[in-house]
C-alpha cells in the first residue's frame, strides 16, 4: 500500500465494528517486528522514541519526530499514526501546519493532547477544543485524510474526574476528532461511559491490571495502543539482563529474546 491506501485502511479500521489492538514501535526494528507478527496498524510512542535518542519524553524536536515517522512508514505496509504530543505549536496555524507535514512524512493518523508542559497544566477546555478544531481542519482538507484523535490527559496528570473528561472529549469531537482517548481509564465502567458518551470511535490505553483486550472490546472501545509499555518492557529486559549477567553471572535472559521466525521481519 502507498501512503494514500494507508491512510484509507486506517480510516476503514475505525469505520469498522471491530477493535482492533495498534502496538507502540519505538523504532524502524520494532516496527518491523510488530508488522510482521500481524498488527492492521502501528503507533509511534513519544517517550519510546524519546529514548532511543537518550533524551525523556517531551524532549523530541519536530524535525526529530518528521525523520522518525518517515522513516517507519517507510519501512511497513501498515497504516502508522503518530503520538504527536501538542502538535509542537502554540498557535493554530502552527498546528495546522504540523498536521500537514505530518501527512507529507507518511502518517495514516495523528494525535493532539490538551496538557501544556509549559505551564504543567491541562489546557482550558474552549482553547484545547480551538486547537483541535485547527488540527482537525488540516487533516481533513483534502479527500486523502488524517485520521485525527483527540486527547484528554486529564488521568495522567492527577485530574480524575471522568465527567470533566466526558466533557472535554464530547467537545474535541465536535470540533472535528475522528477518535477520542482519554489515556489511563483502568475500568470497563470508565471506559463504557466514555463510548457512551462521545459515540465516537475510541482509543483505550492497555494498562497494567486494567482490563483485558476482551472486556474493553465489550466496554465498546474501537482501539487499543500500549503507548510506551513495550518500549519500556524492552528496554527494562536490557536493564535486567546486565544486572543479571553483572552479578549472577548468568544469561538466563537469552530466553526471552526474539525467535527466528521473528527474525524474518528483517528479511
Amino acid at each position: 500500500m502507498d501512503a494514500t491506501q494507508r491512510r484509507r485502511r486506517f480510516a476503514d479500521l475505525h469505520a469498522a465494528d471491530d477493535l482492533f489492538v495498534m502496538p507502540n514501535p519505538w523504532d524502524v526494528g520494532s516496527a518491523k517486528l510488530l508488522a510482521h507478527a500481524g498488527a492492521p496498524a502501528l503507533a509511534t510512542t513519544s517517550a519510546g522514541f524519546a529514548w532511543t535518542l537518550g533524551v525523556d519524553d517531551q524532549q523530541v524536536t519536530l524535525a526529530q519526530l518528521l525523520e522518525h515517522v518517515a522513516s517507519i512508514a517507510n519501512a511497513v505496509d501498515v497504516p502508522l499514526n503518530v503520538d504527536s504530543e501538542r502538535l509542537y505549536a502554540d498557535d493554530l496555524d502552527g498546528v495546522a501546519a504540523t498536521v500537514r507535514a505530518l501527512h507529507d512524512a507518511g502518517a495514516a493518523g495523528c494525535s493532539i493532547e490538551d496538557y501544556d508542559p509549559a505551564t504543567g497544566a491541562i489546557d482550558p477546555i474552549e482553547l484545547a477544543a480551538e486547537r483541535v478544531a485547527a488540527a482537525a481542519d488540516a487533516a481533513h482538507a483534502t479527500d486523502d485524510r488524517l485520521v485525527l484523535t483527540a486527547r484528554c490527559e486529564n488521568f495522567l496528570y492527577g485530574v480524575a474526574d471522568l465527567d470533566d473528561t466526558i466533557e472535554r472529549l464530547a467537545a474535541y469531537r465536535d470540533a472535528g476528532a475522528d477518535c477520542l482517548y482519554a489515556p489511563g481509564l483502568s475500568t470497563v465502567e470508565q471506559i463504557r461511559a466514555v463510548v457512551d458518551a462521545v459515540e465516537r470511535p475510541v482509543n483505550v490505553l492497555a494498562w497494567p491490571n486494567g482490563p483485558t483486550v476482551a472486556e474493553i472490546s465489550a466496554a465498546g472501545a474501537r482501539r487499543v495502543s500500549v503507548g510506551s509499555l513495550l518500549a519500556s518492557a524492552a528496554y527494562g529486559a536490557a536493564m535486567a539482563g546486565w544486572r543479571e549477567l553483572t552479578t549472577a553471572g548468568t544469561s538466563s535472559y537469552r530466553s526471552n529474546g526474539i525467535r527466528p521466525d521473528d527474525r524474518a521481519a528483517f528479511g
